[in-house]
């Protein structure tokens, strides 16, 4: 038998659960030392309910609650309720969603040897992180390693650009390039002026691919470690492609050569 959620009421910016959940919206590191993440906005909390995961806390704007508790009250263990201008000020959206999940932060991963991977070196963007988690599900891919350096994986702005994208993959942070052996897999590194053309290679799978920094691309730890160097073909006469446009099409071809 299970007991009724609670439910509570806050109105004072000075309580403590709400400097610790400001904190946690609007600091990417924050969830590291809470062990919790925030996820704000309808979508990002129905991704996670579908993947089966029920927060211990969810965050309502007062004029949201009182139209919609009843769809919402069973989906969380404590509930907690304050004015629409307290929800604002807590949020760390220029636009605020009306309610927010807290979840426990997943324990830490370990390298999965033989399953598909992206490895991150120094992807500093967050919008450019989220977009490549997205990627990675969409296209077949089960864990993301991340170098130190890269953006904060569970940080509001990543999760945002993941939208849902987190909850289908194995992540890791702070992996070193040494790290990314243990995954016995080819390693696929990606250049805008070396290696034969995407189209013209036979991709592996399961294989992993590496994207590198925005400005620096993929370092030489893991270029030293790559079985295969491939290019995009630019017959637009762009310098570069955004990290996060050739991830797309770096997986998406490895989806395509997977059959």
């Amino acid at each position: 038998m299970t007991s009724s959620p609670s439910i509570q009421q806050i109105t004072s910016r000075e309580n403590p659960l709400v400097k610790d959940l400001r904190r946690l919206s609007q600091d990417s590191t924050a969830y590291r030392k809470q062990g919790r993440v925030w996820l704000e906005g309808d979508h990002l909390c129905r991704a996670a309910l579908q993947r089966g995961l029920r927060p211990r806390l969810a965050v309502y704007a007062e004029s949201f609650w009182q139209a919609h508790q009843v769809a919402w009250l069973d989906h969380a263990e404590r509930h907690v309720v304050m004015p629409d201008a307290l929800f604002r000020d807590l949020s760390g959206l220029e636009s605020p969603a009306p309610l927010a999940f807290v979840l426990d932060l997943p324990q830490r991963q370990e390298v999965q040897p033989g399953r598909a991977a992206v490895v991150l070196d120094r992807v500093q963007d967050a919008g450019n992180v989220g977009s490549i988690l997205r990627s990675a599900a969409a296209f077949g891919f089960e864990q993301v390693l991340a170098l130190k350096g890269s953006a904060a994986l569970w940080s509001p702005k990543v999760l945002r650009a993941g939208m849902g994208a987190h909850f289908g993959l194995s992540l890791l942070e702070g992996v070193l390039p040494q790290q990314v052996a243990e995954l016995g897999l080819p390693l696929i590194v990606t250049s805008s002026h070396q290696g034969a053309l995407i189209q013209h290679q036979a991709l592996p799978w399961p294989c992993a691919w590496a994207m590198g920094h925005e400005g620096q691309g993929v370092g030489e730890a893991l270029q030293a470690q790559a079985s295969l160097s491939v290019r995009i073909g630019q017959p637009g006469g762009e310098e570069s492609l955004n990290v996060a446009a050739a991830a797309a099409i770096c997986l998406h071809a490895s989806a395509i050569a997977r059959g």
